[in-house]
């Protein structure tokens, strides 16, 4: 059973009280080149390696705070079976294959008779295709309900915004599964005290609504950061803008937006671009978010549940500085040198995931990114070590911890995009 919790994320960077985690499974090495763009990557990922690394983030959460997994809080769900039924209703509803009956066989009747912890793994590591008739025999597809290949990045299905959970409305129809399942963590799990907002809910949802989390950041409690790109459309921002901002309490709100590239694909959220790691500091990669581009950034002022105001700003660290929050970037790739700042960000080095104000997660292997963060006080432990208790956190103030990566970042992908925190302390501003 989970513990009770009371969601509360009303920063990037406040002290860490609890995140839920999904560890890697053979639904990450179910794919082959041909389907690996279908499935959202760009390379196909060694399941062995990748779990070694993930184990280091796992395992340095597990020393910081509350850590969940979506298997297990999914198997506790499926557990009730009137939540079950509707879980696999609403699945057969999204994806009606399953439903369809053959001579013999019913993937919904077989999902029906699973164990939880079964059925758990099976709606994220798929259902393999049972070649009972000659099309099936013959079909080139391997499996007759898909794996869930980019669970493992917790962040996009599911947000945590002040005391709610905004469900993702996902821009690939190969991850509706994810947001489905993240939905009914929240709604049935009697430990998780909080309310789910979901756009496909909603009647009057705007068919070209897509909201993902890797777009959406809590800067201050007042103040909501979201990348518009590939991944979260400007219908999408209306949405969380309606539905969520304008219905808090009458108290001053304010939404930035920070216009994205298409391409590469490593530009596809805001968090690859853009994390915040202390009061006074944030990660940056400088070309798209400091130099002048054609990229806009938007700032939408909310009072007394109504827009007062949208209006176009210079870049987004001048936007926050006029709201209270003066940020000193430290460069993904260091200093000067486009090369390396390229080369870095396509491997998630701007991707930080904050464990406390000044304490972060990331990937060992920029080693530019790694030298300026060392460069503006922030000591450099590696995660081994502190698994091991060779090194304890408490005797620095100020820390990146380093994650070796040389499989998960071929995922596209970093620590933030792999954790949804659903608690954090608030912060002393």
């Amino acid at each position: 059973m989970t513990k009770y919790v009371e969601l509360n994320v009303r920063s990037e960077i406040g002290e860490l009280e609890g995140v839920i985690l999904h560890t890697p499974g053979s639904e990450v090495e179910n794919m082959t080149p041909e389907n690996a763009e279908r499935a959202l990557y760009s390379d196909i990922l060694n399941l062995s390696v990748a779990k070694d690394e993930y184990k280091q983030l796992s395992g340095v959460l597990s020393e910081i705070s509350e850590t969940y997994q979506v298997k297990d809080l999914l198997a506790d769900v499926l557990a009730d079976e009137k939540a079950k039924e509707n879980v696999i209703d609403q699945i057969s509803a999204m994806e009606p294959q399953i439903s369809v009956k053959g001579n013999t066989y019913c993937i919904k009747d077989f999902l029906l008779e699973q164990t939880p912890l079964d059925l758990a793994s099976l709606l994220i590591e798929g259902v393999p295709l049972k070649r009972d008739n000659l099309t099936k025999f013959l079909s080139k597809e391997r499996y007759a309900m898909r794996p869930l290949h980019n669970f493992f990045f917790t962040r996009d299905a599911s947000m945590s915004v002040l005391d709610e959970v905004l469900i993702g409305k996902m821009a690939s129809s190969v991850r509706d599964r994810e947001s489905l399942i993240m939905q009914a963590i929240f709604d049935y799990t009697p430990g998780f005290k909080t309310k789910t907002v979901n756009p496909i809910d909603n009647p009057e949802m705007d068919p070209n609504c897509t909201i993902e989390g890797g777009d959406v950041l809590i800067a201050r409690e007042d103040i909501m950061i979201i990348g518009n790109g590939t991944r979260t459309s400007t219908q999408g921002i209306d949405f969380i803008l309606a539905q969520l901002l304008c219905q808090k309490d009458k108290t001053q709100r304010h939404l930035l937006i920070q216009e994205l590239p298409s391409h590469p694909e490593s530009f596809i959220h805001l968090d690859m671009v853009f994390t915040l790691l202390d009061v006074d500091k944030c990660m940056v990669y400088e070309p798209l978010i400091i130099r002048p581009n054609k990229y806009q950034t938007v700032h939408i002022a909310i009072e007394n549940g109504k827009v007062i105001s949208i209006t176009r700003e210079n870049n987004l660290l001048q936007a926050l500085k006029k709201l209270g929050m003066d940020l000193k970037p430290i460069y993904c790739g260091g200093n000067g040198d486009p090369w390396n700042q390229e080369r870095e960000q396509w491997h998630s080095g701007a991707n930080f995931f904050a464990v406390g104000p000044g304490k972060v997660i990331g990937y060992g292997r920029n080693v530019h990114t790694m030298d300026a963060m060392n460069k503006n006080g922030f000591e450099i432990l590696r995660a081994k070590d502190i698994i091991r208790h060779k090194v304890e956190l408490s005797d620095y103030e100020k820390y990146v911890i380093t994650l070796e990566g040389s499989e998960l970042p071929r995922g596209g992908g970093g620590a933030r995009c792999m954790t949804m925190p659903v608690r954090r302390k608030p912060v002393n501003w």
